[in-house]
């Protein structure tokens, strides 16, 4: 547990220093966004597809690790949503709180996954952590969007939002990614060293983006609102992973992929969501800064689980 706890603090480091950063005056705050989006739209989408171009699947048993993942994600998302009542009738959570505990026990983010899966696996897990992104995204964004409007009585525009998860960057590159192994020719050379390059920049750029939209401030509305979803996130949702992909039969190597991208914490984009569609989005911020530091902690732990039950 201590190596893989080692294997990943450099990838706290650098969200540390990312949080670090946005409270000076080093960078201006009106480039922040810019660096976001400069990710969001070309780094990462060329490192996830030169990731699965390039990956070797041909000892992975994809299938029954994509398929647990989904019925993971299902899974979770069911429960998440029946606990509501239970939630509501105990007075732990409100109704307008509800849809950010909601979001924040389902989301996961990936580019925590890529990082660490970078540390500490072959490229082989890097390529299944994007495959898993291409996987879920739309479900997850999918639930997240009728709960966020359910429990904020708003109507989102379903067009607008289709629209945008058919254009998401990440899945498109993905798919791209797959297109291209099939493909009777490979990437012209100069081209894939481009294509590298520019995927190198991502995870060290991404993880210093991650750590400037946390807010630690936010923390100090202790409660179970920031509780519940952290535990289901950074616990349940792991612990059941590994229990249904055990039951797909995926062990070794392949089992630790899967608890990697149900450890990570959730992801921010859920934050813009909330604010947009009338949820509670200053919630939705705590609860990220909590999971993602508690998951420092929760992550090497189940990755050693992992390595003890899966073999």
């Amino acid at each position: 547990m201590l190596a893989i706890f080692e294997s990943i603090l450099p990838v706290f480091l650098l969200i540390v220093a990312g949080n670090l950063l946005r409270r000076t005056s080093i960078i201006n705050k009106e480039a922040w966004p810019g660096l976001e989006q400069l990710g969001y739209w070309f780094l990462y989408p060329t490192l996830l597809f030169s990731t699965i171009y390039k990956a070797d699947f041909s000892a992975l048993a994809i299938d029954s690790m994509m398929a647990a993942l989904l019925c993971t994600v299902v899974a979770m998302g069911a429960f998440t949503f029946a606990l509501f009542p239970l939630l509501i009738r105990s007075g732990m959570v409100r109704s307008s709180e509800y849809s950010s505990v909601f979001q924040t026990s389902i989301r996961w983010n990936g580019f925590i996954a890529l990082a660490v899966a970078q540390k500490i696996f072959p490229p082989e897990g890097m390529a299944v952590v994007a495959l898993a992104m291409a996987v879920i995204i739309v479900p997850i964004n999918l639930a997240s969007v009728y709960v966020v409007m359910r429990f904020a009585e708003r109507q989102a525009d379903w067009r607008s939002i289709g629209r945008n998860i058919l254009i998401n960057p990440l899945i498109l590159a993905c798919l791209a990614g797959i297109a291209m192994r099939f493909m009777p020719f490979g990437l012209y050379g100069p081209i894939e060293e481009t294509l590298d390059l520019a995927g190198r920049a991502a995870l060290g750029m991404g993880l210093v983006a991650i750590g400037s939209g946390l807010r630690p401030e936010d923390l100090i509305r202790p409660g179970f609102e920031l509780y519940i979803p952290s535990v289901i996130k950074l616990l349940l949702f792991p612990l059941v992973a590994i229990g249904v992909a055990i039951g797909f039969g995926v062990t070794g190597s392949d089992l630790g992929y899967i608890t990697l991208c149900a450890a990570v914490p959730t992801a921010m984009n859920g934050y813009l969501l909330a604010r947009q569609l009338g949820g509670d989005a200053p919630l939705y911020a705590a609860v990220t800064t909590l999971q993602t530091a508690l998951s420092f902690f929760t992550m090497p732990a189940l990755l050693a689980l992992a390595q003890l039950v899966g073999g």
